[in-house]
């Protein structure tokens, strides 16, 4: 609560800007706009999420531990409490689908790569629900390296030609106008390219050289003529010649300028002849964060419109300048970077109390921040030998590149300093990215957006509803009764009112992993009426396109670390295994299909029959699944799915097949109201299905579990399901050694991450905090990557070789 009376005197602060720019003075509409922009911001706050991992590549078999940051503007995202990533394959498949608290604005958790796994990257995107609300592109997606020694399969990417894009400062090049216009050059895995070119007019006349300023950007300036076009003539580092048509001129319009100073930001409008004499005025207003900072009113009677902008007041973050005509069409956009960021983030510190690189050694640092404050940290001790990757950090990923559309290259350069050359490099990456938060003409009308997902406000609990009834038969009274029980762990009982709507919940009952419930509901009245356990729990939305993108498997350090993973998953593998006694087969073993398909289908449903067969019960990645449709999509071939949940739509050749739940007609709706936890078993049928009426297209049969398959504790008698809490969060595992000597028998310590601790807590009363570690059989130097952020939005990194 103090966090939100302190922010909203923040924004308070920032408004006051309008009053201290000359000619700032608002008219009653302007100050309609301003509103309007303002509910828009405070009801519409954007999330976005940065993660650490405890290392930066990995091998098959090996486990992903990671740290979640998520902020609201430039303090901690409280408001949600729940946070998905999708681990998916260079396929697009989804491997698993995690869940996890957000406590503060962060979470931590793993995920085990598959040893089977041969692709040579793994795509992570995250979000919360309501991230989901905006656009795609702001969520959290990243490409983390698979190192295997598996040879590499089709195209990629490295064939593919370069690409060189213009982006004109303000939105559009105006003819008799001086523009500036920005250029970056990029190859097909998003890494710059040096290029060397020049620009020529539509007769072939040189116009201005193209020249690389940073990473692959520079800038032309071109007054350019009506009716004439404009061409670059450039050629990449291995001298490959291209032509690119640099974007159309525009007759008419509006220039924007913004220059770097020191402390400000200047800036000047101006319009072209036609504009000028169509428009007596204009507004320029800006934002950040969807926030209006300030807003200018003035004439265009004189030949440009300029004015400075002092930055003092405002938080780091991208500030959006918007030109408007007299009537409130936006003309011209420009975006800068505010670099106040070192109020927002902390230096922190690391001192080695003692040393051991020695094998087995153990190791004691100090961590120590500039203020004491109540801060979280994720620390991560690599083998240094297996490489890093320190393109980006939590700077970087929350105060930059989680507001821009696009890739920004090497995003951790523009953190290194404040000086003014570092920040004339980033006004670069400002004119070659994309930013767009809102719909100008709908938000100037107050038009606000629908909510398609809403926040996830509270933790996942016990809860339910109610389905097939009247609200008029339920009491005050009517309760529900749930027996819960979770492996290694005593059984519980819930006792929960049914609220007129028909749902229940239990606020306390958080829980993590899976568990059976049994349930009882005390009305008579309402005996008959079906429970869907966690009705409002997120559906695994689309895995997108972010896993397509061209992606450069080579990293340092590979061949090391893959011969360290290796010789880890040999000693886990003779670990998991033990020698087992000679067995006679005396009778073929039934498969577990066809162990089902005795158990549940009957009559015309029985046997194979021209059908796919799919064994839910035993399939380990259908928990990750939402609901029944999501799970069959890729499954059944010639079957196409659309949509999910009870909006899915099936075809199958030219019709929708039908559906049986335990041999039973259903229709799309009831089906996916049923959890696939609680599914054991689905036959396909290929049309035409001769088993029921109107099989023409086929049938899908979907059987629950029951019997020996649904387990009668905690509750004899009572209907039973399955549900799904958060993702189980492990404990990384780092040995304590005692001593430096090592048994023949033992095995070999061959861990490259040394040490990985997410919740390093530091003591708001001091500033410091010691860790110990112990090292492995082979390192010799380690990595030491530290990141955080306290309770109050200051974000900490820091990076430090020990050897």
């Amino acid at each position: 609560m103090m966090i939100r009376l302190k922010y909203s005197a923040f924004y308070k602060k920032i408004l006051l800007l309008a009053l201290v720019i000359p000619g700032a003075g608002m008219s009653a509409k302007a100050q309609d706009i301003m509103g309007n922009i303002e509910r828009f911001a405070s009801a519409f706050t954007p999330e976005r999420a940065y993660i650490h991992y405890d290392k930066s590549s990995y091998s098959p078999g090996e486990t992903i531990w990671f740290k979640a940051y998520l902020m609201a503007e430039v303090v901690p995202a409280e408001a949600s409490k729940t946070f998905y990533i999708d681990w998916i394959d260079d396929k697009g498949k989804i491997l698993q689908h995690t869940i996890g608290p957000l406590v503060n604005g962060m979470t931590n958790g793993q995920f085990e790569l598959p040893a089977s796994y041969t692709g040579k990257s793994i795509t992570v995107k995250a979000y919360t629900s309501w991230m989901l609300n905006f656009d795609s592109s702001f969520l959290y997606t990243k490409k983390i390296p698979v190192v295997t020694d598996a040879p590499p399969s089709g195209k990629t990417g490295a064939d593919l030609k370069p690409t060189l894009t213009f982006f004109p400062e303000g939105g559009d090049a105006i003819a008799g106008l001086a523009n500036k216009i920005a250029f970056k050059a990029v190859n097909a895995f998003g890494d710059p390219v040096k290029l060397s070119g020049v620009i020529v007019d539509g007769a072939g006349k040189f116009v201005d050289s193209l020249r690389n300023i940073h990473d692959g950007m520079g800038y032309i300036l071109l007054t350019p003529k009506a009716n004439t076009t404009y061409t670059a003539k450039w050629k990449d580092e291995k001298k490959t010649e291209y032509t690119t048509p640099l974007p159309a001129i525009r007759p008419e319009g509006i220039s924007l300028k913004v220059a770097l100073a020191q402390g400000k930001r200047n800036f000047e409008v101006q319009a072209s002849p036609g504009v000028a004499a169509g428009t007596d005025s204009i507004h320029i207003i800006g934002t950040m964060y969807q926030h209006p900072v300030f807003s200018i009113s003035r004439s265009l009677k004189a030949t440009a419109v300029s004015g400075s902008i002092p930055l003092e007041s405002l938080p780091y973050g991208i500030l959006t300048i918007t030109v408007f005509d007299k009537n409130w069409k936006p003309l011209a956009e420009r975006i800068t970077y505010v670099d106040n960021n070192r109020a927002y983030s902390w230096p922190a510190a690391m001192e080695v109390e003692h040393w051991g690189l020695s094998h087995r050694g153990r190791n004691e640092l100090v961590i120590s921040l500039p203020e004491a404050a109540p801060a979280s940290l994720s620390v991560a001790v690599t083998d240094l030998a297996i490489g890093v990757d320190s393109s980006e950090n939590i700077l970087s990923g929350l105060m930059l590149t989680g507001e821009l559309k696009g890739k920004v290259y090497n995003p951790a350069y523009y953190f290194k300093d404040s000086s003014l050359t570092t920040q004339q490099k980033l006004d670069l990456v400002m004119l070659t990215n994309g930013w767009r938060r809102f719909n100008w003409s709908k938000l100037l009308s107050g038009e606000l957006p629908a909510i398609r997902y809403p926040r996830d406000s509270a933790y996942i609990t016990v809860s339910g509803k109610l389905a097939g009834i009247m609200p008029s038969s339920i009491s005050p009274a009517s309760s529900i009764i749930v027996m819960m029980k979770q492996k290694d762990t005593e059984g519980k009982m819930l006792m929960m009112p049914i609220t007129k709507d028909g749902r229940f919940n239990d606020p306390t009952a958080v829980f993590f992993d899976t568990a059976r419930v049994a349930y009882k509901i005390q009305d008579k009245t309402l005996d008959g009426s079906m429970v869907q356990f966690m009705p409002d729990k997120l559906r695994v939305p689309d895995p997108g396109n972010a896993w397509m993108v061209p992606f450069k498997a080579d990293t340092a350090g590979s061949a090391y670390h893959l011969k360290l993973a290796a010789a880890a998953n040999a000693i886990a593998e003779k670990n998991k295994y033990k020698e087992l006694e000679a067995v006679t087969v005396a009778a073929k073993t039934k498969t577990p299909v066809q162990v089902l398909d005795e158990k549940y289908s009957s009559g015309l449903f029985k046997g194979d029959m021209n059908s796919i067969q799919m064994d839910v019960l035993n399939d380990p990645f259908a928990k990750s699944a939402m609901d029944v449709f999501t799970y069959l999509q890729g499954k059944v071939a010639g079957l196409q799915i659309s949509g999910s949940g009870s909006n899915a739509s099936l075809n199958w050749r030219g019709g929708a097949p039908q559906i049986y739940i335990d041999e039973m007609p259903a229709d799309v709706s009831f089906a996916s109201s049923i959890n696939v936890n609680d599914i054991a078993y689905i036959k396909a049928f290929r049309p035409p299905f001769m088993g029921g009426t109107n099989g023409a297209n086929g049938a899908i049969a979907i059987y629950t579990r029951r019997g020996d398959d649904v387990k009668p504790e905690p509750g004899k008698g009572l209907s039973a399901s399955r549900i799904e809490g958060y993702t189980a969060i492990k404990e990384f595992y780092t040995p304590k050694y005692y001593s430096q000597f090592v048994s023949p028998e033992a095995d070999k310590d061959v861990r490259t991450t040394i040490y990985w601790n997410p919740n390093v807590v530091v003591d708001p009363k001091k500033n410091q905090v010691l860790i110990s570690f112990y090292n492995n059989d082979v390192s010799d130097a380690f990595r030491v990557v530290i990141q955080g952020m306290t309770l109050d939005g200051k974000l900490i990194h820091h990076e430090e070789n020990m050897e």
